[in-house]
C-alpha cells in the first residue's frame, strides 16, 4: 500500500508536514492525539495511477469532492509522530468517482488506522478552496492556548473589536494576519455543522477559532498555514500579558493600522 513512488513535489510537502507537527508539539498545542492536517494533493499525482491500489471504505463526502487526493492524518494518532512516523499515523487516500468511499494509496501502516474523525470538515474546507481560493491546498486545526483562551472571553462575541485589539499588539500580526480572526461558532467535533461554520470563516478571514475548541486555518502549504495561526496566536499572547500584568496596552492606533494595510 506505500509502495508507490511518490512524486518529490509530494516528498516536499510531507517533509513539511513533518516539520510543523514538530512546532505544533513543541508549543504544547497538541496534546495527545488533539489536532489534524490535511492537504490537497491531486495536482501532484495522475489519479490513473492509484485506482486500484488500496482496499475502498465507504465514506460519505460532499460530491465535488470525488475524485480528491487528500493527505490526512489518523484518528487517535499524535501528531508528534508525524516527526519519525509519518506513514504509520498518516496517509494519502483518493476518494472514489462517486464520493461515496475512499482508498488508502500511502501510509496508513498502523494497526488499524483510520483517516481522522474530522474528514468531512477537511475534505470539506478543501472543496470549498478548489472552487474559491485554489491555490489554497492545506489545512492545519491545532489547539493554541491563547487564542482558545480569547474564545471563552467576551470579545469573542464581538469580532471586530477582537481582532483590533489583537492587530493593535504589533505591526507583525496586522501585516502577516490581514485578514484576522473569525470567531466561529461552537460546533461538535466530526460533524458537517463544523465544517459549514468553518467554511464560512474562511470567506472573510485568515484563521477559524472554533469557540472553545481550537483554531484552524488554510494556505497554500502547512508552512504558511502554521503561520497564520503562530503569528495570530502572539497577538492574543501579548494581549492576554498585558491584562496578566494588570494594565491595557496602548497599542496601535487605527490609523496606524490602517498605515499597515500597504504590506499586506
Amino acid at each position: 500500500m506505500s509502495d508507490i513512488k511518490l512524486p518529490v513535489e509530494v516528498q516536499k510537502e510531507l517533509k513539511q508536514i513533518s516539520t510543523v507537527a514538530g512546532y505544533l508539539w513543541q508549543r504544547e498545542w497538541a496534546e495527545r492525539n488533539a489536532g489534524n492536517i490535511s492537504m490537497n494533493l491531486t495536482s501532484f499525482f495522475n489519479k490513473e495511477d492509484l485506482k486500484g491500489i488500496g482496499t475502498e471504505r465507504p465514506f460519505e463526502f460532499p460530491k465535488g469532492a470525488a475524485g480528491f487526493v487528500l493527505f490526512i492524518t489518523g484518528t487517535g494518532c499524535y501528531l508528534r509522530d508525524l516527526v519519525d512516523n509519518l506513514e504509520s499515523v498518516s496517509c494519502i487516500l483518493l476518494i472514489n468517482d462517486d464520493a461515496t468511499g475512499y482508498s488508502i494509496v500511502w501510509g496508513g501502516k498502523r494497526e488499524n488506522f483510520g483517516p481522522t474523525c474530522e474528514l468531512i470538515s477537511h475534505s470539506s474546507i478543501h472543496l470549498f478552496n478548489s472552487i474559491h481560493n485554489p491555490e489554497n491546498l492545506a489545512v492545519v486545526h491545532t489547539h493554541p492556548l491563547e487564542l482558545i483562551c480569547m474564545s471563552h472571553h467576551e470579545l469573542f462575541d464581538n469580532e471586530e473589536e477582537l481582532n483590533r485589539q489583537i492587530w493593535m499588539m504589533c505591526p507583525e500580526v496586522k501585516v502577516f494576519v490581514p485578514k484576522g480572526i473569525h470567531c466561529t461558532p461552537y460546533a461538535l467535533s466530526s460533524t458537517a455543522a463544523l465544517a459549514d461554520v468553518t467554511i464560512e470563516a474562511f470567506k472573510t478571514r485568515n484563521v477559524s477559532l472554533w469557540e472553545k475548541h481550537g483554531a484552524t486555518s488554510t494556505a497554500p502549504d502547512v508552512m504558511k498555514a502554521w503561520d497564520f495561526l503562530d503569528v495570530a496566536n502572539k497577538g492574543a499572547k501579548m494581549l492576554m500579558m498585558c491584562w496578566a500584568a494588570g494594565f491595557k496596552p496602548a497599542g496601535l492606533s487605527n490609523e496606524q493600522l490602517i498605515e499597515l494595510e500597504q504590506f499586506t
